[in-house]
């Protein structure tokens, strides 16, 4: 077999290609969140802050002016962004919010029967391991 022929067995994997649009959508669904925190969320929590927008909030690190943006402040030395780290911060708890919410919707419609033989399967275990662990003593069970 060749080497383009192997490649192109392994690319055309179903686990490949669903990783591949799984990438896609959520770097799409990434967007849309990161929208929704900037635009949507963030203006009125700055506004609650000073009016400002919060992601140009920022401690400089040198003696800069406080009344600078955070592209300004950046071009004249270090700063420590923290308004911008708290909106990336809020778009990764909104995120892995929404994520937790699918895979938890999409657990409850897969097969119910499925988890219950699953718990059922359980149980007998444990009752068998009980029954097995009362045999050897040799006491009778009424």
């Amino acid at each position: 077999m060749s080497m383009m022929s192997e490649f192109k067995l392994f690319a055309m994997k179903g686990n490949v290609v669903d990783l591949a649009v799984g990438v896609i959508i959520g770097a799409a669904f990434a967007k849309i969140v990161d929208s929704l925190v900037q635009d949507i969320i963030m203006p009125p929590i700055g506004r609650l802050f000073g009016g400002l927008d919060f992601a140009n909030y920022y401690l400089p690190l040198n003696s800069q002016s406080m009344d600078l943006t955070l592209v300004e402040a950046k071009k004249l030395g270090a700063v420590i962004a923290y308004g911008n780290f708290l909106t990336v911060l809020l778009n990764f708890v909104i995120l892995a919010f929404i994520i937790f919410q699918m895979i938890r919707m999409m657990n409850r419609l897969r097969a119910p029967e499925l988890v219950a033989a699953a718990v059922d399967v359980e149980e007998v275990l444990l009752l068998r391991e009980i029954r097995d662990s009362l045999k050897p003593s040799g006491r009778t069970i009424i």
